[in-house]
């Protein structure tokens, strides 16, 4: 990779770095603590929230009948989303430890905290959680896709890809023939140092 394209990744990684200090901070005017699993907001937080509520029925009465009769389909793909869910888990304890691949930890990409927030009614919360599930498990299973192709593939498209993963960049140019196989040998032997462990 080029001189240029290293000091672009860099910035990107940086500027990263400072959106999630200045994400903190805001998260800090909220005034909350985390204590081990739990959530805690200060008394004046948890009055607003309550305040903010609104009621189960009121909520219900409120919903469009659209919105009602489509949430079974957006439901029914937790069958499918648990499936995908354990065979990623399976895929990734074998086969990552026969390529001495770093593993990848679920708990880092599926985060359940939303169903502490006062202002939300149970189907909210219920609405929170799947949605944290989901999402959260389409990033862990990203990630561990993303970590098999840097292991097996990694060479860039010809073709311009709409999303690249944060191991991209370090992929062969597509067509370099001649710096394949000796930098793949390479890559596999140091796989560790080429994968970052900390969520993205």
């Amino acid at each position: 990779m080029n001189k240029k394209i290293n000091e672009i990744v860099s910035k990107i990684t940086a500027l990263e770095e400072q959106l999630r200090d200045e994400l903190l901070k805001e998260d800090k005017k909220i005034r909350f603590t985390i204590e081990g699993r739990r959530i805690r907001f200060d008394e004046d937080a948890m009055r607003r929230q309550k305040e903010a509520l609104v009621g189960l029925l009121r909520y219900l009465a409120e919903a469009p009948l659209l919105y009602m009769l489509t949430a079974p389909i957006i439901y029914s793909v937790i069958i499918p989303a648990v499936l995908l869910d354990l065979f990623v888990m399976g895929y990734q304890a074998i086969n990552f430890r026969v390529y001495k691949i770093p593993m990848v930890r679920r708990r880092d990409y599926l985060v359940f905290d939303r169903q502490y927030l006062g202002y939300l009614n149970i189907i909210e919360k219920l609405n929170c959680m799947y949605c944290s599930y989901f999402n959260g498990l389409i990033a862990y299973v990203e990630e561990v896709a993303a970590r098999t192709e840097l292991f097996w593939c990694p060479i860039k498209h010809a073709r311009k890809v709409a999303y690249r993963h944060r191991y991209y960049h370090q992929f062969l140019d597509y067509g370099s023939a001649e710096k394949y196989h000796d930098i793949i040998d390479d890559l596999r032997k140091n796989i560790a140092q080429k994968v970052d462990s900390s969520p993205g």
